[in-house]
């Protein structure tokens, strides 16, 4: 479940920064000019896309990472031990 809370988290966080992006772009380009304003707002509809679409993808992979480690406990285990073991071998070099 706290994957699915990290992947909630950063998806809340990018939407709170279109949502700045977006009340900047009517506050600033209210007198600016019309061509500008209407490329400006292509964009940020372009990136509420591309953050729907990321949101969906961290979502099925992280579905996707706790079924693997409720199916295998013991694989996931090893790994994460793995890893740490190296990590720490090459951190105790430096």
């Amino acid at each position: 479940m706290s994957e699915n809370l990290n992947a909630g988290k950063l998806a809340d966080e990018l939407r709170t920064l279109v949502n700045d992006a977006e009340a900047l772009l009517r506050s600033g380009l209210s007198a600016g000019g019309a061509e500008l304003q209407d490329r400006a707002e292509d964009t940020l509809a372009d990136l509420k896309a591309r953050l729907g679409s990321l949101e969906q993808q961290l979502n099925q992979r992280a579905r996707d990472v706790d079924g693997y480690v409720r199916d295998n406990p013991w694989q996931a285990v090893a790994v994460a031990g793995g890893v740490a073991l190296l990590l720490g071998l090459i951190m105790a070099r430096r």
